[in-house]
């Protein structure tokens, strides 16, 4: 009788390991499932094996999570997926993934959003990219925002200023998501972290709408704050901000690179000079450092700067020793 049931026992076991091996040779040898090809996969540093298995299915590749560690586990890679931009264009068995990703199989090239661009340069300097895939083509800029899933009607400000790097063939419409994302997180943070009792934003994208006005106001990166202060004391008690990037923004392709007075007296919702408040939307996309100026500016009770025409300016408390600077520095050019 125990000779039986240790018979049957043995074959039980064996039965199980027959069948435990035939699923791991079906596994292996069948190809992940991928909702469409081409797909790209951006991998982003500092990721482990499991947040990048996360990368994948929210890409669209599905290669069993429990499976993909053991079979990474067993080959002593769990630690070896490196950073990245992949791109799978044909069907992959998930032994051919792992070492794609673990072998770092990206092809990279890189494209720059400058700080203080617009939304119009940053789509230029793509389109001018002979490394990406210009799926934008044809598309308007509400087209895109749908694409990259925003919320936001209108894109200025939203895409963060960064080097991006990707693999060679890359969708532009990949570099503008994870500039989307990056700014939605830093966004997140910086106003967490804002001085509450110092700025009067109700919302972040007011903030946002700020930073982007203090990145094209500043003219040497130590006087960010400072400025950040002086926009800020002057929102608070409703006095008008009267700053021409605004104005320039606002003129759009009319603008021939010569700010006239008439210009400062047309109103317009992005004229600062004949409105208080903010302009509808930000003006340009705004770099960190101009977001935490937004978020927590210097402490100051200055209301006017000028600038001394070398990259510095000079801050004033009253209208008077504004208008003092102005002559000097402005109309008569002295320092």
């Amino acid at each position: 009788m125990h000779f039986i049931l240790l018979k049957t026992f043995l074959t039980l076991v064996v039965l199980a390991l027959a069948a435990v091996a035939g699923y791991g040779a079906w596994y292996l040898g069948t190809p992940v499932t991928v909702s469409k090809y081409p797909v790209e996969v951006e991998i982003p540093r500092g990721a482990g094996f499991r947040a990048a298995m996360v990368e994948l299915e929210r890409s669209g590749v599905t290669m069993r999570r429990y499976e993909f560690e053991l079979l990474a586990r067993a080959a002593g890679k769990v630690r070896d997926v490196k950073a990245g931009s992949y791109e799978i264009s044909q069907p992959v068995t998930p032994s051919q993934l792992l070492d794609k990703l673990t072998r770092g199989d990206v092809t990279q090239a890189e494209v720059r959003l400058i700080e203080g661009w617009t939304f119009a340069q940053f789509r230029a300097a793509l389109d001018a990219s002979p490394d990406l895939r210009h799926d934008t083509k044809g598309l308007d800029d509400a087209q895109v925002l749908a694409r990259v899933q925003a919320a936001e009607t209108h894109p200025e400000g939203l895409f963060f200023p960064d080097t991006y790097l990707f693999g060679k063939g890359s969708s532009d419409l990949a570099v503008l998501r994870r500039s989307y994302r990056a700014m939605q997180r830093h966004l997140k943070e910086e106003w967490e972290a804002r001085d509450t009792r110092a700025v009067p934003y109700r919302t972040p994208y007011e903030a946002l709408t700020m930073a982007s006005i203090i990145e094209k106001e500043t003219g040497q990166a130590g006087e960010r704050d400072q400025i950040g202060g002086v926009l800020v004391n002057r929102l608070r008690i409703g006095m008008r901000l009267q700053v021409d990037p605004t104005i320039i923004y606002g003129l759009g392709m009319t603008f021939d690179g010569n700010l006239k007075r008439s210009h400062l007296a047309e109103d317009g919702p992005y004229n600062t000079y004949t409105r208080a408040g903010l302009p509808p939307t930000p003006i340009a996309m705004p770099g960190l450092a101009s977001l935490r100026s937004a978020m927590r500016p210097a402490r100051t009770d200055a209301m006017y700067y000028v600038s001394r025409n070398d990259g510095t300016s000079h801050f004033s408390r009253t209208l008077e020793e504004h208008n003092r600077a102005v002559a000097r520095y402005q109309l008569r050019g002295g320092r």
